[in-house]
């Protein structure tokens, strides 16, 4: 007996040896604060006006923290040099916008959070416009809720007209901008809201960031002349405050807009009145031309409904499935 006794004195302890609790600190001390970018697991925060650097608290765990997140931090919230706060909590998200990878990826990734916009940033020419990834943009915005707004660039370039064309039936918001031109059109829809910008590389995002937000300094680039496609400047997505009110998020730029992970009725639900005739549809009615009863097609034979607005959507559904934008 003496022998096991001693032996049991060198063995680990079991697995309930100490007691657990899944209580968690409520941190009464925690200021709130936004996040402006990320940087190698290291997170720019915005706390009543300064700029503290944090990491995430264990007690997260997976829990993400992305760029427009509101959260709370404790710890040294000074913003002086060499100090660090920690993030404690998330707050729930307004919005949240994701995209795929492609389309056959079934991980979704979240670029930012808590914007109210999503302005689609896009050339007229050099390199030339790509509508079907206009497209792809809007739908990820009526999946997240926002209000999506299409800035198109460079118009000393080329003619507007057939892209404006193209969005008028869904009621998207445009603005036309070009090289040295006053920018208060673009202004007056970004002040006092939360906007985030998109767009693939070389459409000018960087400089329209950079004309909005002087301090910005974001990296610009030339378009390749062989490729036609610019290079991508901005490595990390970062929020950045607007001088008259209001925020923008800069994020880098892209070639794919995956979208495995939107469902055709939450983008229908953002045109209200298609949304509302589509209860008559049969059970199923995915909305395509091919739907021999859709109650679309039936309010457009009877004059209810704009023939174009019905194809203007029908096209942004479809481009959920295109292979090539």
């Amino acid at each position: 007996m003496r022998e096991a006794d001693e032996h049991a004195a060198f063995e680990r302890p079991g697995r309930r040896s100490r007691p657990r609790t899944k209580d968690r600190p409520r941190h009464a001390n925690a200021v709130p604060g936004r996040v402006l970018t990320i940087d190698r697991g290291r997170y720019t925060v915005e706390v009543d006006g300064r700029r503290v650097m944090a990491v995430k608290a264990r007690a997260l765990g997976r829990t993400g923290v992305v760029v427009g997140d509101d959260v709370r931090v404790v710890g040294d919230v000074s913003g002086d040099d060499g100090t660090l706060g920690r993030i404690v909590d998330v707050e729930e998200r307004r919005t949240v916008l994701r995209r795929t990878a492609d389309d056959d990826d079934p991980i979704e990734r979240i670029i930012v959070a808590n914007a109210e916009q999503l302005v689609v940033v896009t050339a007229l020419a050099d390199p030339p416009p790509r509508p079907g990834l206009i497209d792809r943009c809007l739908v990820a915005a009526y999946d997240a809720g926002m209000d999506p707004v299409v800035v198109l660039t460079k118009a000393d370039l080329a003619d507007p007209g057939d892209m404006l064309s193209l969005l008028a039936p869904l009621d998207v918001r445009s603005v036309v901008t070009e090289r040295g031109q006053d920018l208060a059109d673009v202004r007056s829809l970004l002040q006092d809201r939360t906007s985030v910008l998109i767009g693939h590389s070389g459409v000018g995002k960087s400089t329209l960031v950079n004309a909005l937000v002087p301090v910005a300094r974001r990296r610009t680039s030339h378009v390749n002349e062989v490729t036609g496609r610019g290079r991508h400047t901005s490595t990390s997505a970062v929020a950045l405050p607007l001088p008259d009110g209001g925020w923008i998020i800069d994020t880098p730029g892209f070639r794919s807009f995956g979208l495995a992970h939107v469902d055709a009725h939450d983008v229908v639900r953002a045109f209200p009145d298609l949304a509302e005739l589509g209860l008559s549809c049969p059970r199923g009615c995915t909305h395509a031309t091919t739907e021999p009863e859709c109650a679309w097609d039936a309010a457009v034979d009877r004059g209810e409904l704009d023939a174009d607005r019905v194809a203007s959507v029908r096209r942004i559904l479809l481009a959920r499935e295109a292979t090539t934008y």
